[in-house]
């Protein structure tokens, strides 16, 4: 699956999880309501895990909609966080859902292709959902960058593809890619704030996808992810 068709996915599982909460919408407890922002908003997470989980975007996509659902009908109620992190309560309600699609699927009376996925193991499973984690929380941050100032975006971009370019060089690229006239002083000052600005998105990233926001905690998280190297520095001015 391509990057278009990935961003394709995920806007319009976005949008179909967004009409299905209005749908059954209510006023409920403000735990509810919080869970069920965070899982709008981590929706790609969720996309993203399953398609690695069952190796079938269209099957993905199936899935995604029936998470919301179950979701709302309560039949996750008792995978509940511990530590209160709503990642570990979304990590478990994913895997028990993905666990019913297998036993389904190995149910059925239909021959099964050799290529259908086989069940992944309980480490196969972590393994997986932290990584759909990571990668949709580095998504959401290059984003918040791009809104943030596209140019820096572009910078940071173009220096990671090709990190053997100079500022002279990248300047050159920069100025053809966004149709206006870059230097490469623009460059350095535009690579050192676009670090700097990576950082600080992704510890707000990190941050609004816990239920608390210690110094401590948050450091935690970001270990366990394998993104503190992101923002070590931006974690220790915080604290």
């Amino acid at each position: 699956m391509n990057r278009t068709e990935l961003d394709q996915r995920l806007s319009r599982i976005s949008t179909q999880w967004t009409m299905v909460f209005r749908a059954h919408g209510g006023q409920g407890d403000a735990l509810e309501l919080a869970r069920r922002t965070l899982l709008e908003r981590y929706s790609g997470a969720v996309f993203r895990y399953l398609v690695a989980a069952v190796r079938d975007a269209d099957a993905a996509e199936d899935l995604a909609q029936e998470f919301a659902l179950r979701f709302l009908r309560g039949d996750f109620r008792r995978a509940q966080p511990s530590k209160g992190r709503f990642r570990n309560y979304l990590k478990t309600a994913l895997i028990h859902l993905v666990t019913d699609y297998h036993r389904s699927r190995l149910a059925s009376p239909r021959p099964i292709s050799p290529d259908v996925a086989s069940p992944p193991s309980p480490e196969e499973d972590e393994t997986t959902f932290v990584a759909s984690w990571r990668e949709e929380l580095l998504a959401r941050t290059w984003q918040a960058l791009e809104k943030h100032n596209s140019t820096y975006k572009a910078a940071l971009e173009l220096r990671i593809q090709e990190p053997e370019l100079s500022s002279g060089q990248l300047a050159e690229k920069l100025s053809v890619q966004l149709a206006k006239p870059i230097s490469a002083a623009l460059v350095r000052k535009a690579l050192q704030r676009a670090h700097e600005k990576f950082a600080d998105l992704m510890l707000d990233e990190v941050a609004a996808s816990l239920d608390t926001t210690t110094p401590d905690e948050l450091e935690q998280e970001l270990r366990e992810l394998d993104l503190l190297r992101y923002c070590r520095a931006a974690l220790a001015r915080r604290k």
